[in-house]
């Protein structure tokens, strides 16, 4: 696949949560957290369970409005804007759990989003996107429900792509797929990131994510706890085991 250098072009970050406090009833999960992506920036959510990333997420998409605090997109605030809003901004979301449609078939599944990016762009064509995932090629006619479970996350993932976003936010990629097929789907995170598209990647492989991600943000307790180069968690045993209990 072509590549280009991501644009890390100076200014208003491509997404940022400002002062973030969100609560699911009584129940407060976000306390203050302040979190930016960098346009064609990598970044590296992470944190034990239940911790508040999903809920981070959730909050930047406008799935979830914030009791306090605002989300912003290009400068603009955008936080209670609703959530297709947000999308067609350039967001696209690889939820956990991955969201297809059963009973359309893997094509139908892939043109249901295909649309031009917030710059009229089509760089990501149905021939792009199953040319970066040749398994899907072979099975353009099975429905969604027919495909194995690394299948299904290539579907998702290729769905997405679809809509040309400037922002691919990836919530536990790889969970319970085999060893060989996380490679595969990690190959192809690498592969989005040095094509340009920023990217918020949430996975429990710590080795995997920081590689591939420029910065890392842990959140504890649903308040951020280290934001710094993804090289520092790697390389910091005492900062993993304290943060991420790994």
């Amino acid at each position: 696949m072509a590549s280009a250098p991501p644009d890390r072009a100076t200014g208003a970050p491509l997404i940022a949560g400002r002062g973030l406090h969100t609560y699911y009833g009584a129940s407060h999960v976000l306390h203050g957290v302040d979190f930016a992506v960098g346009r064609g920036e990598s970044v590296g959510l992470m944190g034990r369970n239940g911790m508040g990333k999903t809920t981070l997420i959730r909050t930047l998409l406008g799935l979830v409005a914030p009791r306090s605090g605002n989300v912003e997109i290009d400068g603009h605030d955008v936080t209670r804007e609703a959530t297709h809003a947000i999308a067609r901004r350039g967001i696209a979301y690889v939820p956990e759990g991955r969201g297809i449609f059963p009973n359309l078939s893997v094509r139908d599944d892939l043109l249901i989003a295909a649309r031009a990016g917030v710059d009229g762009s089509r760089a990501w064509s149905e021939e792009r996107v199953l040319a970066t995932f040749p398994r899907l090629a072979q099975r353009l006619a099975h429905g969604g429900g027919q495909l194995s479970g690394g299948e299904q996350q290539m579907l998702t993932i290729g769905r997405a792509l679809m809509t040309n976003p400037r922002l691919l936010i990836l919530d536990e990629a790889t969970e319970g797929l085999a060893p060989l097929i996380a490679q595969e789907i990690w190959s192809i995170v690498r592969a989005v990131r040095d094509a340009g598209i920023a990217s918020v990647i949430v996975d429990k492989n710590y080795r995997a994510v920081t590689s591939i991600a420029d910065r890392a943000v842990i959140l504890v307790k649903g308040a951020v706890a280290f934001e710094g180069p993804s090289a520092e968690v790697r390389e910091r045993a005492d900062l993993r085991e304290r943060l991420l209990g790994v």
